[in-house]
């Protein structure tokens, strides 16, 4: 059973957002890291670069597969969570605890066409 938890906003791509103010953590999900099995390296984007809403920020390599990253709104990096670098499994035993990117969020009205908690749960199970 995929863990989900309430309070965030999640993407069609697995990724889910935190947001407090003007900024979001971002990461994958619960679901995200049970397809990938065991994540072996993670590409952290640099503090200071610009996605927009689409755009691919990293990857997560795991034994099984590459996966992208894509930023689900518009914004800056302000920083990465470095810890990845040398342990990139903690995004398989914590994958809410284990944030990827922290940025500055461009246009917050993109947030609404996120899922929350219940909607996501409601999209992974007809996957």
């Amino acid at each position: 059973m995929t863990n989900i938890i309430d309070g965030l906003l999640y993407s069609k791509e697995d990724e889910w957002l935190k947001v407090d103010g003007d900024e979001a953590l971002i990461g994958i999900t619960d679901f995200a890291q049970n397809q990938l099995s065991d994540i072996v390296f993670v590409e952290l984007p640099e503090a200071g670069e610009s996605f927009e809403s689409g755009d691919q920020f990293g990857t997560v390599e795991s034994v099984k597969a590459v996966a992208e990253l894509y930023m689900p709104v518009e914004g800056e990096v302000i920083g990465a969570n470095e810890e990845l670098e040398d342990a990139p499994e903690l995004l398989n035993s914590d994958p809410y605890g284990a944030w990827i990117a922290k940025f500055t969020l461009s246009d917050k009205s993109q947030l609404e066409g996120l899922m929350d908690a219940a909607a996501y749960r409601a999209y992974c199970d007809k996957r």
